[in-house]
């Protein structure tokens, strides 16, 4: 049996699964930015069987048809490992030719992209990009093209290790870790329950499509999203001085953003017009996103190279990702070499990749690339901090229980008021334990030790029984987290006035809301209180909840079939929903997956404050 050129078949001799066919290692991108990758031949790879397959995903992206039912067949799991268990014929399997069967090895090449990268000796990007993943190819459908990419296909001559020890890598190398080029089972479980429940709550992200398994926990994890382009797939031809293979990029991206109709502006009267419009959607985008993960304790780890992250904000690489549950905002991840950024830190970092997109505009326009540092107070800089404050504001508002309207009125209206409760607000929510820094499992750490997802929550609830305010002592006690020491927890003169001026602040943007739309303040109370409870609800996912769980669905695999997996990847999401608008869904537990959720709920309210 070909493994590789035989397909499943239905009565007429078609393929039962025929959009699958175009993921076949062609891409856009090898043609139109021939600087921009590597390309490897592949052979198709023994011994795997799908783990996970996203049947939601694979419906939205066109390769099932809508009705298909949430149930693996035999015919969908050959295609499944026909498209995507494979291996690349790298650069130590030429050198030492290694020889293998040519019925095995597929018809076209696979990518693996260049980007920046600051792990790599050298910082120009000539030598980094994907170590151990190729890009598929794109499908597209209802409108959207969508690239799809395998990660732990086998070493490449762009991974750290290759270039740090100078030296080509067999694919597997148990002498070293990244640079052998294979990934396990659950770094994609991870990516899975993290990236389902974050994109449910508005953050754009890359989503696990399959997982193909294979001996000893290895795998091969296939991911998707509209457009996996990054920062630093600009930022390497932008040190290079490369204007010709920078350009190509940038023309590549933009086309596809026109074509997947991201972009607001489809058409541009000149080069200069359209480069400086990315440069402004870049602006608004990660100001927006660095607001959001500052507001919701994302530790994404911005840097300058723009590796970690999409162009478009969304979220990649779920190892170093974590969602905090209180503000813990001196956490560092120790990556042996370094320290990572903090939460705070990110809008830093945000706010140079938008400064560098300032100079690649200049530089596409001119054709002269100018010192970085010229572009240190330019307009598109102006319009991050613009778009970082109003999204500031907007999130807490959010949080609060307002609705967009609402939003929108007491932005154009009461904008003091909403400055000065998001000062104090922020009074609270970064204050810190007197313990100091000290090391955790993965880094070092200072507490943070109010939990303000608890009074947000609390406080219309509580307003709606009582006219006065609470004490000081009250408000304390309901913001208190775990971490809290009774030093911590001391009422000086400054935090009670501070208690007074939180809730002082809050009610005078609830009765300007009321006054304005004419409902009396139990009513509105009653509403915030309904719409918090789902925003600011007690149990939710951190960083630490999701290592335990993937910890625990290790452990039940072996009883666990794909679609079964598929299932609680949903139920999870659903669970973890805070869209304070969200339609009533039922959802059909069956009675085994009960026990088995009961199970992740608890885990969620345990690590509710940590990492």
């Amino acid at each position: 049996m070909n493994p590789v050129k035989k397909s499943p078949v239905d009565e007429i001799g078609k393929r039962s699964y025929p959009a699958f066919s175009r993921l076949n290692g062609e891409h856009p991108f090898k043609e139109q930015v021939p600087q921009g990758r590597v390309e490897y031949k592949a052979r198709y790879k023994k011994g795997g069987k799908v783990s996970f397959f996203n049947f939601e995903l694979a419906r939205e992206m066109g390769l099932l048809a809508k009705n298909h039912p949430e149930k693996m067949n035999p015919e969908l799991e050959r295609e499944i490992l026909e498209t995507f268990s494979l291996v690349i014929i790298n650069e130590y399997d030429v050198i030492n030719n290694i020889k293998f069967p040519e019925d095995e090895i597929h018809p076209h090449t696979y990518m693996a992209t260049r980007y920046l990268q600051l792990q790599h000796p050298d910082k120009s990007g000539r030598t980094s990009g994907d170590g151990r993943t190729v890009w598929n190819g794109t499908v597209r459908h209802n409108g959207l093209t969508w690239d799809v990419s395998s990660c732990g296909t086998g070493g490449t001559k762009l991974s750290p290790a290759c270039n740090i020890n100078k030296k080509f890598y067999q694919t597997g190398d148990p002498s070293i870790s990244y640079g052998c080029g294979l990934s396990e089972v659950s770094e994609g479980l991870e990516t899975l329950f993290f990236s389902e429940v974050l994109g449910r709550n508005g953050f754009k992200t890359e989503r696990v499509l399959a997982i193909v398994e294979y001996d000893k926990g290895l795998g091969i994890n296939i991911r998707a999203n509209p457009n996996l382009m990054r920062p630093s797939h600009f930022f390497g031809h932008l040190k290079q001085n490369n204007f010709q293979t920078l350009k190509q990029v940038t023309d590549y991206y933009i086309h596809r953003q026109i074509e997947n109709k991201a972009w607001e502006q489809t058409t541009f009267k000149n080069d200069k017009e359209k480069y400086y419009y990315l440069a402004s959607q870049v602006a608004r985008e990660f100001a927006e996103v660095s607001a959001k993960f500052e507001d919701e304790y994302i530790f994404c780890w911005l840097d300058w190279d723009g590796d970690n992250i999409l162009m478009d904000g969304g979220i990649i690489d779920y190892g170093s990702i974590r969602q905090f549950g209180l503000f813990h905002a001196e956490y560092r991840y120790d990556d042996v070499q370094r320290y990572s950024t903090t939460i705070l830190e990110q809008r830093q970092k945000a706010k140079y990749i938008v400064q560098c997109f300032a100079q690649i505009a200049d530089f596409l326009t001119t054709g002269k690339k100018k010192s970085l540092s010229h572009f240190r107070r330019h307009q598109v800089l102006e319009q991050f901090d613009k778009h970082f404050a109003n999204a500031k504001n907007r999130n807490l508002l959010q949080k609060m229980g307002f609705k967009k309207k609402q939003q929108d009125f007491l932005l154009q209206t009461q904008l003091p008021t909403v400055t000065k409760f998001r000062k104090v607000y922020s009074y609270f929510e970064r204050a810190k334990s007197k313990r100091g820094v000290y090391k955790v499992a993965d880094g070092i750490n200072r507490d943070a030790i109010f939990c303000m997802r608890d009074i947000m929550r609390e406080l219309p609830q509580i307003y709606l029984s009582r006219e006065s305010l609470l004490s000081p002592e009250d408000f304390t006690e309901i913001i208190k987290s775990s971490y809290a020491k009774r030093t911590d927890l001391k009422l000086t003169v400054m935090r009670k006035r501070q208690v007074n001026r939180f809730q002082n602040l809050y009610m005078s943007m609830v009765k300007a809301v009321t006054k304005e739309y004419t409902q009396s303040q139990g009513q509105f109370l009653l509403e915030l209180t309904m719409r918090s409870s789902v925003i600011n609800r007690y149990d939710r996912v951190t960083g630490d909840s999701i290592t335990y769980i993937v910890d625990k669905v290790q452990k039940l695999r072996p009883k666990l079939s794909h679609d079964e997996l598929y299932q609680l990847a949903q139920q999870f999401a659903t669970y973890q929903d805070l869209d304070p608008d969200q339609k009533n869904v039922t959802t059909i537990i069956a009675p085994r997956h009960k026990t088995i959720m009961k199970g992740f709920y608890s885990i969620v309210r345990d690590c509710r404050e940590g990492l």
